[in-house]
């Protein structure tokens, strides 16, 4: 699946996430484990809260190349 995101519709990071999420929009939430929890576990809270698929990856790199960007990305939301 991770392959698949950078053509799938997405929102990138914390606040674009969670605003998605709120709305109803997120079909899945991916999450990198080493971002801080402080940040990741609201957002795990919020998929709970909204019936919303969580799926970790192992580092924010590796999520951050998935989606294109030259940074890493703690949380990626897919949008359709």
């Amino acid at each position: 699946m991770l392959s698949e995101l950078s053509s799938a519709a997405k929102v990138v990071g914390v606040k674009q996430s969670k605003k998605v999420i709120r709305d109803g929009g997120a079909k899945q939430v991916f999450i990198a484990a080493d971002a801080e929890r402080r940040i990741t576990d609201p957002i795990r809270a919020l998929c709970e809260q909204h019936n919303v698929e969580v799926t970790g990856v192992s580092s924010m790199k590796q999520l951050g190349e998935a989606v294109g960007i030259a940074v890493g990305a703690a949380v990626v939301a897919v949008t359709e």
